[in-house]
């Protein structure tokens, strides 16, 4: 009875409801005095300074709305950079921050038709806030998850595995036995690419900082399915692509300076190179030097905006079903207590594209 861990049961009507679910599920009615500890900004700038550990009553619920016992929320560098306001998209201050997550319907609205007490659930929308033990969220935001996915990977869903997915898929087509060229493939996202590739018989070249744990970073991303993986100054001295692998036809590039100018020495002729994360703007003087690249740029949140419900949902499936099959698993990672932010942010910015583990705020951690 974890969901109920922080009501006062004294002042809660419980019914119980769907005794066929594994759980028990319990509908909560509005008398209640529900407390949640949760993180909280109200100014923009350096996350351990304007990022403070507060516990304040949860709201009543709207017609619409569901109360999400959250499970688990990932600390991702997007947040760190949101935090700080330099990402082009800002939420509104004082805000809760964290983008992605996994938790369980405890309660629903009255007009709710999507979700039932419960079900586990992850975020479709972006900026919700999820670093926080309840929240009350709209229906139209969460999208319920099989339990077969583990709790990690479900909270980890929504973001870097969706990324990998579209830049792999809609900027040129693949053939089996082709080779993708990526940089900061220790990344959430760069892990993520060497598993879809490795599903979906694609060759990754991964270039990875030479500092962070450079040899534990290597033999990760090669139990994962990497084909290569290289340093910086590694893959500068190949004058020509004598691996055993193809010429890349697809680059995807997070980085700037040597990380950048390396991958567009590599591509093959005609390649496409795509720019997402820290490199989201196309550098122009770039394109004069290789005028037969194709040079694009990725968003996520631009995608999401244009996506059909049914493109989100195929997407999502897909990605599920590597899961659950045991072809895709989360990148590395270490759980920590909410309050234990600090040092998660602190690890998260370490070493940019180049950190070698993702921290994961645990909420069931007693």
């Amino acid at each position: 009875m974890k969901i109920l861990s922080a009501i006062n049961a004294s002042r809660c009507v419980l019914t119980l409801l769907k005794p066929n679910k594994t759980s028990i599920i319990i509908r909560i009615t509005q008398q209640r005095n529900l407390m949640s500890k949760q993180l909280v900004y109200d100014q923009f700038g350096d996350p351990l300074h304007v990022v403070k550990f507060r516990e304040s009553e949860v709201p009543a619920l709207g017609p619409t709305d569901v109360l999400v016992r959250m499970l688990a929320a990932p600390v991702n560098p997007a947040d760190i950079n949101t935090i700080q306001g330099k990402e082009v998209l800002l939420p509104k201050l004082p805000c809760i921050p964290g983008d992605e997550g996994v938790g369980q319907v405890v309660e629903i609205g009255s007009h709710v038709v999507t979700a039932d007490p419960g079900e586990r659930v992850i975020f479709t929308s972006r900026m919700k806030g999820t670093w926080r033990y309840y929240g009350i969220y709209n229906e139209k935001d969460i999208h319920p998850i099989t339990t077969n996915v583990p709790i990690v990977e479900a909270s980890m869903l929504a973001i870097a595995p969706c990324m990998a997915y579209r830049m792999l898929k809609d900027f040129r087509p693949l053939q089996h036995g082709q080779t993708v060229i990526q940089n900061a493939a220790n990344s959430s996202c760069g892990q993520c690419v060497v598993q879809l590739c490795k599903a979906w018989g694609l060759k990754t070249f991964n270039i990875v900082a030479n500092h962070c744990g450079y040899e534990a970073v290597k033999q990760n991303l090669l139990s994962m399915g990497a084909d290569a993986v290289h340093t910086l100054e590694e893959a500068e001295e190949l004058t020509s692509f004598n691996t055993s692998l193809t010429r890349p036809v697809l680059a995807l590039n997070c980085m700037g300076g040597r990380f950048e100018d390396v991958l567009l020495k590599l591509l093959d002729c005609q390649g496409t190179i795509v720019y997402h994360g820290c490199s989201f703007d196309l550098p122009l003087a770039k394109t004069c030097l290789r005028k037969d690249l194709q040079f694009c740029k990725f968003n996520l949140l631009d995608w999401d905006k244009q996506a059909t419900p049914v493109q989100k949902d195929v997407m999502m499936n897909n990605i599920i079903k590597l899961i659950v099959t045991g072809q895709f698993k989360a990148p590395m990672f270490e759980s920590l207590e909410l309050k234990s932010f600090v040092q998660a942010f602190r690890g998260t910015a370490k070493c940019d594209g180049f950190s070698t583990i993702k921290y994961i705020f645990d909420f069931t951690i007693p």
